[in-house]
């Protein structure tokens, strides 16, 4: 039994070609096309798996629809003497009716179902007309933005001076507003120190009242003890001159 043709349409359809310079990862497309009306499966694989990332590197394709690939080559450095050996194989199998069962199709996958199609990788470093017009192009779209950039530097100067004198403004205001908070507390301050005055003389008045009144009170309480030991004693003598005359007239009759 022959090997089945590729149903899958490649574009490019032999050559993947890398454009220069490789100082930096340069990509490059590939298109796969299914013409038929069954999904097919896919599968990309190279030669040179580490010089190269591939997104998607397999999947389906539904009947009449076209999935990109994008390959893309890693930095390296590049010699214009050595001929390049890089290779991809693209192989196609018509898809099972159950697709969660793939990676077992592509593992028993028998080699007369499978089809393919290999590329050879390219390189090509700039000419010098293209150098030129990329340095032309690059200076194109400098100019515009320098000029951007120059436009954009005047509106900042000019409010760097509308924000220096405003900052004098702002300076000015408070400047006055810290004399005037100084004269504030310059006043509180003698405001303060005359109420501590008050509060002295206040205490020594209230201290000189109070001694008064304990003057005061001595006196009445030594008066009154006084009116009470003289009514006291006023019993007792009354008692004594009753005794006098009652011995007296006693002694008279008496005799």
């Amino acid at each position: 039994m022959s090997k089945l043709e590729q149903v899958l349409v490649l574009d490019p359809p032999s050559d993947l070609r890398f454009k220069g310079p490789f100082t930096d990862v340069v990509t490059t497309n590939l298109k796969l096309k299914n013409p038929s009306d069954r999904r097919v499966c896919f599968k990309v694989k190279t030669t040179a798996p580490r010089r190269y990332c591939v997104r998607p590197n397999s999947g389906i394709i539904d009947a009449g629809a076209t999935v990109t690939i994008s390959v893309m080559l890693q930095p390296f450095d590049y010699d214009p003497n050595e001929k390049s050996k890089h290779k991809f194989m693209v192989q196609s199998i018509f898809a099972p009716p159950n697709e969660s069962e793939l990676d077992v199709m592509w593992k028993d996958a028998k080699p007369d179902d499978l089809m393919d199609s290999k590329l050879r990788c390219v390189f090509d470093l700039p000419s010098e007309n293209d150098r030129v017009n990329d340095v032309e192009r690059s200076s194109d779209v400098a100019a515009p933005v320098q000029n951007s950039s120059k436009a954009a530097d005047r509106p900042v100067a000019a409010a760097k001076t509308v924000s220096a004198s405003m900052d004098d403004s702002e300076m000015k205001k408070l400047t006055q507003e810290c004399k005037r908070l100084q004269a504030e507390m310059g006043k509180l301050t003698e405001e303060n120190r005359q109420l501590k005055d008050d509060g002295v003389r206040m205490r020594r008045a209230a201290q000189h009242s109070d001694h008064l009144t304990s003057n005061q009170t001595g006196s009445s309480s030594s008066s009154s003890v006084m009116q009470h030991t003289t009514a006291a004693s006023l019993p007792s003598l009354l008692v004594v001159i009753a005794a006098i005359f009652i011995g007296f007239f006693m002694g008279k009759f008496v005799l």
